[in-house]
């Protein structure tokens, strides 16, 4: 479970794994590749990162006690961490993005990433160096 968009929409600075709170169907959902963390961000609300608008499908044999897919979902770092990323924020440009979801050890870990907002220009270069990656790999394979 990738965002794809996050390479490609930011510049990513520094990265760190966090835990992240859960109920039973959520992790059975996640399990079955059901998550969408594209349009996903993390805001440190009074002290706490909080994991929005990241999308975990209802669990298909889950009971009317079911999980809500997009709420707000908790974050677990260290004190120390989420205060050297909330001042990094407050500094302007910056923003938190969840890149990956994946098991570790039987739990359900977040790595997020402090990242700044490319502009059209960078992408467009971004865009440029692969399709120049592309045809010259493309040339040495012809050639060997």
């Amino acid at each position: 479970m990738r965002n794809s968009r996050a390479k490609r929409d930011f510049f990513i600075d520094e990265t760190l794994e966090a835990g992240i709170v859960l109920k039973g169907t959520e992790v059975k959902s996640i399990r079955l590749g059901l998550v969408q963390i594209n349009e996903a961000f993390v805001r440190i609300d009074r002290g706490i990162p909080i994991l929005y608008h990241a999308h975990i499908a209802e669990y298909a044999f889950g009971t009317n006690s079911n999980h809500n897919p997009v709420k707000p979902r908790k974050l677990l770092l260290n004190s120390k961490e989420i205060r050297k990323w909330g001042q990094a924020m407050q500094s302007g440009g910056r923003a938190l993005i969840p890149l990956r979801m994946y098991f570790k050890n039987g739990l359900v870990k977040v790595e997020i990433a402090l990242c700044r907002g490319k502009k059209q220009y960078d992408k467009r270069e971004d865009l440029k160096k692969e399709v120049e990656l592309r045809e010259s790999q493309r040339t040495v394979k012809h050639h060997i």
